[in-house]
C-alpha cells in the first residue's frame, strides 16, 4: 500500500510516498482505508527526529489524526462498528506500522468512533487528535459551570477546540488572540479577546480582576502566564509542567498528555455529536495529495494556519 513517509530525518524533503506492507486486522482490532490524515506540530517533529521511536524501523509514517471507512473487522472483535461505516481514530505513529500517513491503519476497535454524519473525511480528520488534547485539559482542570477559563493561542487548533468545548460546558472563556484573529476567536465563542504577546497575564487580568479559575497554555508560554490565574487555581500544560516551576499560591498543574485518551470512545464520540450539531468546528485550512506532502509540512511550519492542513487518500 501507499504511505507518506522517510528512511531518515531532517526537513520536509525527506517526506516521500513510499510502498509498505498491506496491514491487515487481528482480534480486537478494526481496519481504516484511510481518506484523510491532518498534519499535526508531532508530525513535523516526528519527522525531523525530535520524537523517539524505539523499535521502529523506517520508513517512518508520521500522522495522529485518521479518517475514512472500516474495511475489515478482526476475528472475534467485540464492536458497534460495521463494515463501510465513515470513521474517525486518533493514531500513534511511534508503533511498528507507524501513523496514519497511510492508505490504511490498523487500530483496537476501541481507538475508532464513527465520523460526524454529513462531513467530509478532511473534516473528520481534524477532529481526533486536537479535540481530545482539549477534552482532556478540560476534564483535568475539572471547573464548574460559570467558571472562567483563560487560553492561550486561543486561535490554534487546540485553542479553538478549548474554546468550543469549554462554551459547551457552560464556561466563561478568555482568550488571547493577534489583530488579525481577534473576529475568529470571538466567532469560536470566546466572551473576551486580549491582545496576545508578552505580558498577556496584566491583560487577561484586566479582564478577570480576581483572576482566572483555570488557563490552558496552549501557546507553551509557561510561568509568566500562570500570574492570570487566582490562588488555588488550575493550569492545563501542554509541553510538560516543567516550565511552570515548583507550585506557588495554591496553583495545581496538569499535564495533559493525549494518549491517556487513547481507547476512550466515549470522547471521541462525544465530538462527533458537538460536530453535528455545530459546536464544534471542524477547519480544513487546506487539502493536499500524497505526493505534496513536503509542500503540506512546509506551509505548516511557516506558520499563520487556522485550521489543520489534510493529506487526502
Amino acid at each position: 500500500m501507499r504511505a507518506v513517509g522517510a528512511f531518515g530525518f531532517g526537513g520536509p524533503e525527506v517526506l516521500q510516498v513510499v510502498e509498505v506492507p498491506e496491514p491487515h486486522a487481528g482480534p480486537g482490532c478494526v481496519r481504516i482505508r484511510v481518506h484523510a490524515a491532518a498534519v499535526n506540530p508531532a508530525d513535523t517533529l516526528m519527522r525531523a527526529g525530535q520524537v523517539r521511536l524505539p523499535g521502529v524501523r523506517p520508513p517512518y509514517i508520521p500522522g495522529q489524526d485518521a479518517a475514512g471507512v472500516v474495511d475489515e473487522i478482526g476475528p472475534g472483535t467485540a464492536t458497534g462498528l460495521r463494515m463501510g461505516d465513515r470513521v474517525m481514530a486518533m493514531v500513534m505513529p511511534n508503533v511498528p506500522g507507524g501513523g496514519a500517513y497511510a492508505e490504511h491503519v490498523v487500530l483496537p476497535a476501541s481507538w475508532v468512533a464513527r465520523a460526524p454524519a454529513a462531513a467530509g473525511h478532511a473534516e473528520a480528520a481534524t477532529l481526533p487528535l486536537n479535540g481530545l488534547t482539549a477534552r482532556l485539559a478540560l476534564d483535568l482542570l475539572a471547573l464548574s459551570p460559570g467558571q472562567t477559563l483563560a487560553i492561550t493561542g486561543a486561535a490554534g487548533a487546540v485553542g479553538g477546540m478549548l474554546i468550543q468545548l469549554a462554551k459547551a460546558d457552560g464556561l466563561r472563556v478568555v482568550g488571547d488572540a493577534a489583530p488579525a484573529d481577534r473576529d475568529l476567536v470571538r466567532s469560536l465563542g470566546a466572551d473576551s479577546v486580549v491582545a496576545r504577546g508578552g505580558d498577556v497575564a496584566t491583560r487577561f487580568r484586566e479582564v478577570m480582576p480576581a483572576g482566572v479559575h483555570a488557563l490552558a497554555d496552549a501557546a507553551l508560554i509557561g510561568a509568566p502566564v500562570a500570574a492570570a490565574v487566582r490562588d488555588g487555581g488550575g493550569i492545563a500544560a501542554f509541553r510538560g509542567t516543567a516550565a511552570f516551576g515548583p507550585p506557588e499560591r495554591g496553583l495545581s498543574y496538569h499535564q495533559v498528555y493525549v494518549p491517556d485518551y487513547g481507547g476512550r470512545p466515549d470522547k471521541l464520540d462525544l465530538l462527533r455529536r458537538l460536530a453535528e450539531t455545530g459546536a464544534l468546528a471542524m477547519r480544513v485550512a487546506g487539502t493536499f495529495l500524497p505526493e505534496q506532502a513536503a509542500e503540506a509540512h512546509r506551509r505548516f511550519e511557516a506558520g499563520g494556519v487556522r485550521g489543520r492542513l489534510v493529506l487526502q487518500f
